[in-house]
């Protein structure tokens, strides 16, 4: 499967974007998306300024998905991933998150760990950091309300430049109590 990451342009792809964000559920990130809201975002430079680009994840000549990465000028960006639905369960998420980390350690040379939330129940996200050589480093319960309001744990996953370097994982210290 070929995949491409197409860079988001806010002359071009606002309608593409509105389309791709409110077209769909998205279990496993907070809020609904609404129309006028990812338009004036968009306007506002939120997908591709100083602090965030935006890719899209194109695959077989198809939008199947969007990488948003965010807190650019810090040494510890994020991002949020997003994989259409009829593309999940096919290798796409773990071959943007390859991509993504790539990206950010060769393109910014002062980022020195990429950080990522997801909620707990989301075992394909966090299969998807463990086998991209992230490390589980925090555990939040009850942070992360759904839709309905019911509050779910969030788990926090990073990897460290000298980590990926070298295709290792180093773990936190976990029993570092006195």
């Amino acid at each position: 499967m070929r995949i491409e990451f197409t860079r988001f342009s806010a002359a071009d792809d606002v309608e593409a974007l509105v389309g791709f964000l409110t077209g769909e559920e998205w279990p496993f990130h907070a809020g609904r998306q609404e129309p006028d809201t990812v338009r004036r975002r968009a306007a506002e430079g939120v997908y591709d300024d100083e602090e965030s680009r935006t890719f899209w994840i194109v695959v077989e000549g198809e939008r199947a998905g969007l990488v948003r990465l965010q807190d650019l000028a810090d040494d510890t960006p994020m991002f949020d991933l997003r994989i259409g639905r009829a593309w999940r369960g096919r290798g796409v998420g773990a071959q943007a998150l390859s991509w993504l980390t790539g990206y950010l350690f060769t393109e910014l040379p002062g980022v020195l760990r990429i950080e990522a939330t997801t909620r707990q129940d989301n075992h394909a996200m966090r299969a998807v950091f463990r086998k991209g050589g992230y490390a589980k480093e925090a555990h939040y319960r009850q942070a992360w309300p759904d839709l309905d309001g019911v509050r779910h744990d969030s788990v926090g996953y990073a990897v460290l430049r000298d980590d990926w370097r070298s295709g290792t994982v180093t773990p936190p210290d976990w029993d570092d109590e006195p």
